[in-house]
């Protein structure tokens, strides 16, 4: 049986915008999103709807629609996780009730979007003050694409809290991965770290100029003053 959620979204399909979407997440034959079907709605849509009525689903029912085949009703079930995982400050036994489900169906939490909207405000908010082995381990190349970019932009909230650790060692991990997607994620990453320290950044990015992807490069140094960035990126006149 539909969710009220699930209909609300049907109800507003938008073919032209959905064309939209399937160009913007790359849906093509051999792109990063092949064969996801999207319905044509916009996030603050979906927003919404999940605002109205996540409270309002069971458990099972946000973890079937996790499941579901159209990129914003899975994109709709995890904003409800993070939902109800933000007013459940003092149940903890549901608080870890959307991590479980969270991590339990990582396949289908399979384009950048889907990560980005959900990992740091629901894994990283439950792994403030716990051991992080997990996102170590979603960090391996043995892990999907997508793993592999929620370990490290879940560590955005760690970040937030001035805890740089995590993210300078898993994008250690990650700093040979293949895919652009995760070249970006993690200059982003070291960027926000930058945004807070950058004598921090700068000692970490120095010895490792010569490896970093260039994309990872430019997104780290990004908000850097001009002279120094441009210094970064031709490699002169920078101290080791």
């Amino acid at each position: 049986m539909k969710t009220q959620l699930e209909q609300d979204i049907k109800a507003l399909a938008n073919n032209e915008q959905r064309e939209v979407l399937m160009r913007f997440f790359k849906t093509g034959k051999g792109q990063y999103g092949e064969g996801d079907r999207f319905l044509g709605v916009k996030v603050p849509q979906v927003r919404a709807l999940v605002r109205r009525h996540a409270e309002s689903c069971s458990f099972a029912e946000i973890e079937r629609l996790v499941a579901s085949p159209y990129h914003e009703i899975r994109l709709a079930a995890l904003l409800a996780l993070v939902r109800r995982f933000k007013l459940a400050k003092k149940r903890p036994e549901e608080q870890r009730k959307c991590v479980d489900i969270y991590l339990a169906n990582t396949e289908f939490i399979n384009n950048w979007d889907l990560v980005d909207l959900s990992c740091y405000e629901l894994l990283g908010n439950w792994l403030l003050g716990r051991d992080c082995t997990l996102l170590y381990e979603m960090a391996s190349p043995a892990c999907s694409l997508w793993e592999n970019r929620i370990a490290i932009v879940t560590t955005i909230q760690f970040i937030r809290h001035g805890d740089f650790c995590h993210t300078l060692a898993i994008a250690d991990r990650l700093m040979t991965h293949p895919h652009d997607l995760i070249h970006k994620a993690v200059g982003w990453m070291l960027r926000e770290v930058g945004k807070r320290d950058r004598k921090i950044l700068e000692a970490y990015l120095k010895p490792r100029l010569a490896t970093m992807p260039r994309t990872m490069l430019r997104y780290a140094i990004e908000r850097f003053p001009e002279p120094l960035r441009k210094s970064y990126l031709t490699g002169r006149d920078i101290e080791r």
